[in-house]
């Protein structure tokens, strides 16, 4: 409304301009193209959303999961890596934390084992508490998010150094685990027992075949024979070592 002032004429009367209200902040939708920083400023006031990831600089926000396609097979693989970090000082398990990898990628993905700062890893915890840089493994449970797990996902991981990428195909009834060599992922060889064995993580051995089926008993068996194996007790002591 008008304001007046001492010495004003009605000619020369001041106004005072109306209150802007802030633009609402535009939420996070599938395909929205952002950097890292925008993405989380967009995350961070969407309280009600559980997952969404930025993938080369590309959003993807999750739809409801479902038990057998995605929840039962990611409790088992974060229940065979729980047993392996128990027996581990010195490593970390995360189950679907953000991962700040660089201004165009910031995944959330379904589990990520990485080696303790202190203990010589290549990760970082920020202040914030967000993981910054590349763990030393990611897993991903692929069901419809199988083309960008193996697609974009793969090659941002890849470029920022994640030493060991597990992709879980649920319908496909398929498990690949890669190792970073030379700067390329390369499948992990499967013994003649049917079992993978992390190069990253000694004693980290995975029976695959009874993973896919459902046989949680032979898949911890098998894992306690890692844990029992020289490699382990030798990668814990020089976990140790780095503290």
């Amino acid at each position: 409304m008008p304001v007046w002032k001492p010495g004003l004429t009605q000619q020369t009367m001041v106004k005072t301009p109306p209150q802007q209200k802030p633009l609402p902040l535009p939420q996070l939708e599938s395909g929205d193209r952002l950097n890292r920083y925008e993405f989380e400023r967009r995350y961070n006031a969407m309280l009600h959303l559980k997952k969404a990831e930025l993938i080369e600089g590309v959003v993807y926000v999750a739809a409801a999961l479902r038990f057998r396609s995605h929840g039962q097979p990611h409790g088992r693989l974060i229940t065979w890596l729980g047993v392996y970090e128990s027996a581990t000082p010195g490593i970390a398990l995360g189950d679907n934390p953000t991962v700040r990898l660089d201004l165009d990628n910031e995944p959330q993905p379904d589990a990520v084992l990485l080696i303790e700062e202190q203990c010589g890893g290549q990760a970082r915890l920020s202040e914030d508490d967000y993981v910054e840089g590349a763990p030393e493994l990611v897993a991903e449970i692929a069901a419809s998010s199988a083309a960008i797990d193996l697609g974009d996902k793969k090659r941002a991981y890849r470029r920022n150094g994640i030493k060991e990428y597990i992709v879980w195909q649920v319908f496909e009834q398929k498990l690949d685990w890669f190792y970073l060599q030379e700067g390329e992922y390369v499948p992990l060889p499967v013994d003649e027992y049917g079992v993978i064995c992390s190069r990253v993580f000694p004693g980290l051995w995975l029976a695959v075949e009874a993973l896919l089926a459902g046989d949680m008993a032979r898949v911890l068996m098998v894992l306690q024979e890692g844990l029992a194996s020289p490699e382990q007790a030798a990668f814990v002591q020089q976990l140790a070592k780095q503290e």
